[in-house]
């Protein structure tokens, strides 16, 4: 019983087979395999050339990196300076104020800063246009 099962089952699994087979056309599967192996081929070659371009990247990081560094820190060490003398600039003027009332024209003293803020994060176009007209609004009316 056990060997006549056994050649049902492989009998049922050939006629399963064979009927998969003719389901299936074998140029459209050469096909599809050319596709797979172009594809392949493509996504190679641009990998190589991702690759390239990186380690060129990598370099060129590496060339200027210095000169970043020394850049950044003498903007942020003339930031500090340039705060510092507009800061005493300030002090000096309202101290001229206090000796000299009548030295600076009325409304003068007010100090409208209209410098962006360079570390707040940067909002959409539309923001930055009502944040400039509410700015313009506010300079007219001084």
């Amino acid at each position: 019983m056990e060997e006549s099962e056994r050649a049902a089952i492989r009998a049922a699994s050939k006629e399963v087979s064979h009927e998969c087979k003719t389901l299936i056309n074998t140029d459209a599967i050469e096909s599809l395999e050319q596709m797979q192996h172009l594809i392949l081929g493509r996504l190679q070659d641009s990998n190589a050339v991702l690759s390239h371009f990186n380690e060129y990247s990598e370099n060129c990081y590496a060339d200027v990196i210095a000169d970043f560094s020394k850049n950044t820190r003498l903007l942020k060490s003339m930031k500090t300076d340039l705060d510092y003398i507009f800061l005493k600039l300030r002090n000096m003027k309202s101290k001229i104020y206090a000796t000299y009332p009548d030295a600076f024209p009325s409304g003068s003293l007010e100090v409208v800063d209209t410098r962006p803020d360079l570390e707040a994060p940067v909002c959409d176009l539309s923001q930055q246009d009502h944040a400039s007209a509410a700015m313009s609004n506010q300079q007219q009316t001084l």
